[in-house]
């Protein structure tokens, strides 16, 4: 007869589940293994930003040095593709991410991570081993849907603003659907309904954003968990995963800078003007 048992230690296991499991409930609200490890990557951050910046110097040391260094690697790459004022608006959204989703994405290599929390005992067994792990007590932030799907609408509404608010409601439209370049005469109703097919297009484009942002981060991050749980089982000690670690190590950095580079590349395109317009203001 099986029981749940804390923090058991899963020798062998089932697939690991797409969606983050309920650890325990607040209430009406499920408290999932994706949610404690997200308060935990977030207590991280405010303890390293409140360790760097309790007392400043001018020539930064320790946590105030790594503060600095990243905040200035960030806002370069920002400000090397914007504008300067869309940099200013678009730089603590994407610095924000970019940090948070280097940290929950390393979460899944820590030691217990998807291993680690109630599951069935062995018949026979030792008094804490099981044969699978039902609900494990933590799960790397990004590799549920829910946050990242959180993330990428969140980017959406406020790079939707900023649109708007540099280009105008009437300018964005032109931006999507306005004919480029200088057409007359007789080619200025073909190509208008050319360019507005083409805006139609990237309309569509702009509406499956999210998605995409979304969908990339979780489905790489879940895989790499998958994979490192299958990994574990196939050697004793976990042997053949060893080099899996260091292939994730590199997966986890390269999608948080990939995520955070494609909320300023969809950025620019909204937020730019062309050579003709630019030369009219």
């Amino acid at each position: 007869m099986g029981f749940f048992l804390p923090f058991a230690s899963a020798a062998a296991g089932a697939p690991v589940s797409p969606a983050a499991t309920t650890v325990f409930n607040l209430g009406p609200l499920p408290v999932t293994s994706s949610m404690l490890a997200l308060w935990g990557v977030a207590l991280l951050i405010l303890a390293v930003v409140m360790a760097g910046t309790r007392r400043m110097a001018m020539v930064p040391t320790g946590a105030q040095n790594l503060i600095e260094a990243t905040v200035e690697a960030v806002y370069n790459m920002v400000a090397g593709l914007l504008e300067p004022k869309v940099a200013r608006w678009a730089f603590p959204l994407i610095a924000t991410y970019f940090i948070f989703i280097l940290l929950s994405n390393f979460v899944d290599l820590l030691p217990g991570v998807g291993s680690l929390g109630y599951g069935h005992a062995k018949e026979g067994g030792l008094p804490f081993a099981v044969e699978h792990v039902d609900r494990p007590l933590l799960r790397p932030p990004t590799a549920d849907a829910n946050v990242t799907i959180s993330m990428a609408v969140i980017y959406f509404v406020l790079s939707t603003i900023w649109a708007l608010v540099y280009n105008g409601p009437m300018g964005l439209m032109k931006h999507i659907f306005g004919v480029k370049g200088k057409m007359g005469g007789v080619l200025l109703l073909p190509m208008t309904i050319i360019f507005f097919c083409v805006g139609l297009v990237e309309l569509i484009s702009i509406m499956i954003r999210p998605i995409s942002l979304s969908m990339r981060l979780y489905g790489n991050i879940y895989g790499g968990e998958s994979v490192l749980t299958l990994m574990l089982k196939i050697l004793p000690y976990g042997i053949a995963a060893v080099p899996f670690y260091f292939l994730e190590l590199i997966v986890c950095a390269v999608q948080a800078i990939v995520f955070t580079m494609l909320c300023v590349a969809f950025t620019a395109t909204l937020c730019s003007h062309s050579e003709e317009e630019s030369g009219q203001h």
